[in-house]
């Protein structure tokens, strides 16, 4: 099946990810995986969440928005309608449990890290960049507070990524693939996120039968397709942070 740019089945769009890319935020990337560009920071907060007051654990949370010429019209912003739509206060929710689940929080003490996702060019798969990105600042932003003798130990158990599959269809059938653009998230007949560590766990599976239901067969082939694309991500996040101590 020949997609829409050209790759191959198991292909990841072109990835550059610029490390400490704002000034002031205690860490700051900017990824772009093809056509879709993320910024995504992480900001210390010297208190815990309000659930958590007296426990000696932190928390790690997370904002998600799209500037209003991310997408081909203007997207109002939500400051303006008075209200966050269900669609980001999922996609925030996901980034904040992404980042949970690999982080001890009780080495981080009652800290908060405040991470914020802004797309500023959007085309597909905007939710698995902005976890991939995330998790980079987060690992910058404890850095940051380990020179500064805030922790003694970068608390975290793993590294996480995240990266969308789908199943494509056309005159010549059906086929999975890696980590799809516009064009092909909006018209797959399966579009599917997965959120991994690089010890090959599951931290998140969302799947989605778009066109029509999916068979077993269908689901193993996307999984393998994910953790294919997750390893390779690790492996870069892995070669900007260097060694986690």
């Amino acid at each position: 099946m020949k997609r829409t740019d050209n790759r191959k089945p198991d292909e990841l769009r072109p990835i550059k990810i610029t490390n400490h890319y704002l000034k002031h935020a205690e860490g700051s990337v900017l990824i772009e995986m093809g056509d879709t560009k993320v910024i995504c920071t992480a900001s210390v907060e010297e208190k815990t969440a309000q659930h958590l007051k007296g426990t000696g654990k932190g928390w790690v949370t997370a904002e998600y928005g799209m500037l209003p010429r991310s997408t081909a019209s203007r997207k109002v912003r939500d400051a303006s309608r008075g209200k966050i739509d269900g669609r980001t206060m999922e996609i925030q929710r996901l980034i904040g449990r992404s980042l949970r689940s690999v982080t001890d929080l009780e080495l981080l003490g009652e800290r908060s890290i405040w991470i914020d996702c802004d797309v500023i060019q959007a085309d597909g798969g905007t939710r698995t960049a902005s976890i991939t990105g995330a998790f980079i600042a987060m690992v910058e932003a404890m850095k940051w507070m380990k020179e500064r003798e805030m922790i003694e130990t970068i608390p975290v158990k793993s590294f996480v990524s995240a990266i969308s599959v789908g199943i494509l269809a056309d005159e010549s059938g059906e086929e999975a693939v890696l980590d799809l653009p516009y064009t092909e998230d909006s018209t797959a007949k399966v579009d599917m996120n997965v959120v991994m560590t690089d010890r090959g766990e599951y931290i998140e599976v969302q799947g989605t039968g778009e066109d029509a239901p999916f068979g077993p067969e269908q689901l193993q082939q996307m999984l393998a397709l994910a953790a294919k694309g997750c390893r390779e991500l690790n492996e870069i996040q892995k070669e900007i942070l260097g060694k986690l101590e």
